[in-house]
């Protein structure tokens, strides 16, 4: 399994999205814990499995969320970049 990152604007998002949810219900932030947390580890085992975007990028689709985690695969780890949201300013990680 390879070594996974958060670029520090996506770790600042996963928290936001993270506080979004325990603010409305203690449950949801619960599920949307455990649906990155399964996105991180799917990332780590099959790191080249999911799309390529046109930049390159790789990203992997929360199943019960609007959140995309926005990837790239570096020499000897894979760096997350965005945590994002599906609806709100597409390709704005992208300068990261």
């Amino acid at each position: 399994m390879a070594n996974v990152e958060f670029h520090p604007e996506a770790r600042a998002e996963l928290t936001g999205a993270a506080e979004w949810y325990l603010a409305r219900s203690a449950t949801a932030a619960i599920e949307f814990a455990r649906e990155v947390e399964h996105g991180i580890d799917r990332i780590g085992e099959f790191p080249e499995r999911y799309p390529v975007t046109r930049k390159g990028w790789r990203r992997f689709v929360l199943l019960k969320f609007p959140f995309d985690l926005v990837y790239r695969i570096l020499e000897g780890r894979i760096e997350i970049v965005a945590v994002a949201h599906q609806s709100r300013r597409p390709g704005y990680w992208k300068a990261r």
